[in-house]
């Protein structure tokens, strides 16, 4: 296994912030999506079911799956708090 693939919900509130929900680690994009049909009928995610494409869509509330390689920094810069 060189890579996982992450499950998790966000929710955006009406303060613009978000409530993140880490749903679990899985070894393929299918065993991701097949948690997100476990999981998308449960109370709070029934309200944003979809799977989310951070790079197409504009909404902010729903599942995202996201592959992440192995041994690899996935941060590499620092960051600034307000």
């Amino acid at each position: 296994m060189t890579s996982v693939f992450t499950l998790q919900h966000c929710r955006t509130d009406e303060s613009g912030n978000d409530n993140v929900k880490m749903i679990g680690a899985y070894t393929s994009r299918a065993e991701a999506e097949d948690a997100v049909v476990r999981v998308r009928g449960m109370p709070g995610f029934s309200e944003y079911p979809a799977i989310l494409d951070a790079l197409e869509d504009e909404e902010t509330s729903g599942f995202t799956i996201d592959e992440y390689v192995l041994n690899k920094d996935h941060w590499t810069e620092g960051f600034v708090s307000a």
